[in-house]
């Protein structure tokens, strides 16, 4: 056996190869189960696929990277659950590609924020957040005030195509519709429509 370690410390490739092996097997007894599991692979009942403002919306919380200060999962704890509601559950994130959970919380968590605040409080936060949270060490996001760029509003079918093909189930008379409902939106618009939909298909008060 020693000899053997030996061999296997002091070759390089042989220890990459085994390395690989382990790594290869232990990901899959881990992930495989999850495809076949309802729990992560089902959407809860309420979760529907984003529609084009809120897709679009999203694609502006990324661009902004409000991902890098904003988690969006709750974990299974009663300091958690006692601030934020509910604790995440697979189920919520099915058309998230990919979802936000993160791991940092510069600000608070926004898994539930749905609904919490009005459109109002939202758009004040987002263009000036001192106005509504004088605390606040979040920046301004002030630029938000202006319409879609062309290019967000021309590759919004393109987008819900590439989508489905992921398996979120969107029509051929929705994407075909996408560009329609997106005429007349601000990015703040589809940001405030983003926020406001996150959490909201496990009611608020269960915990």
């Amino acid at each position: 056996m020693k000899l053997n370690n030996e061999l296997i410390e002091k070759s390089v490739p042989w220890l990459i190869v085994l390395t690989l092996m382990v790594i290869s097997v232990g990901g899959l007894v881990e992930i495989v189960p999850l495809f076949f599991q309802h729990s992560t692979t089902k959407p809860v009942e309420g979760v529907k696929p984003y529609d084009p403002v809120r897709l679009t919306g999203r694609d502006i919380y990324v661009r902004e990277g409000c991902y890098l200060c904003h988690s969006q999962m709750i974990r299974p704890f009663r300091a958690e659950t006692e601030r934020y509601g509910h604790y995440s559950v697979a189920g919520e994130f099915v058309y998230d590609h990919p979802f936000q959970w993160g791991s940092k919380r510069t600000g608070p968590d926004l898994a539930r924020v749905g609904g919490r605040y009005s459109d109002v409080w939202q758009r004040a936060h987002l263009l000036n957040p001192r106005d509504v949270v004088p605390e606040s060490n979040m920046p301004a996001f002030s630029w938000l005030d202006r319409p879609l760029k062309a290019a967000d509003v021309a590759t919004i079918e393109t987008k819900m195509r590439a989508l489905r093909a992921v398996g979120v189930p969107y029509t051929d008379a929705e994407i075909a519709a996408a560009p329609k409902a997106l005429e007349g939106v601000s990015e703040l618009d589809a940001l405030v429509a983003y926020l406001q939909g996150l959490g909201t298909a496990i009611p608020a008060g269960n915990k």
